[in-house]
């Protein structure tokens, strides 16, 4: 479940830079493409973006966050984030730089698993 209140100020009361920003339920399962979401998800994204995209104090925003729902950032929008990097609009982060290293599969493969993650913490 998605902590209410602000998330930064959640995270602070619970530790330093890297804390988590929000607490999420995880599905009981992922398909073997959710697997290899988490998988490129955890080499790549985790150490801004934490442990199940739950965010990290200081480094990067929490994915699953309805700012991050399908109907406000479609998939697509991962995709571009990743090839072009983001400016900072919705946290106080900083700019997110493009990414290397993941093909448009892995990305697609992070984006089912993401989805999952928010769909299990009622975010469709």
């Amino acid at each position: 479940m998605i902590v209410g209140g602000t998330d930064q100020a959640i995270a602070q009361e619970n530790g330093a830079e890297g804390a988590p920003l929000v607490e999420i339920t995880l599905p009981e399962s992922l398909t073997a493409k959710q697997e290899m979401g988490k998988r490129a998800f955890d080499a790549v994204c985790a150490d801004c973006h934490g442990e199940n995209a739950t965010g990290r104090l200081g480094m990067g925003p929490p994915l699953v966050h309805k700012i991050y729902e399908p109907s406000h950032h479609g998939d697509m929008a991962f995709l571009m984030a990743v090839q072009r990097g983001v400016r900072a609009h919705h946290w106080p982060f900083g700019d997110m730089p493009p990414q290397s290293g993941l093909t448009p599969s892995d990305v697609a493969n992070i984006v089912d698993y993401v989805r999952a993650l928010q769909r299990e913490n009622g975010i469709d």
